[in-house]
């Protein structure tokens, strides 16, 4: 018995053939990572985080003072 072989050339499109790699695939993935990452900085951004993490802690100073309230007025005699 003999073997037979059979070979077939098979041609790999090379200009991505719909295998999500095209220019307009890597724009929207671009434009989706802007986006992403607008989103993270703008939350950091309005909880205070990126302002704490960019500008050193200055210690604030706090002016209080301390009173007794006013002692009550005498009552006024009553005049009968």
């Amino acid at each position: 018995m003999d073997k037979i072989v059979v070979e077939k050339e098979v041609l790999v499109p090379v200009d991505g053939g719909g295998g999500g790699n095209g220019t307009g695939s890597n724009a929207v993935w671009a434009i989706a990572f802007v986006i992403i990452v607008g989103v993270i900085v703008g939350a950091l951004y309005y909880s205070g985080a990126l302002r704490r993490l960019t500008s050193p802690q200055q210690p604030s100073k706090v002016n209080v003072e301390i009173s007794a309230p006013a002692a009550p007025a005498p009552a006024a005699p009553a005049n009968r």
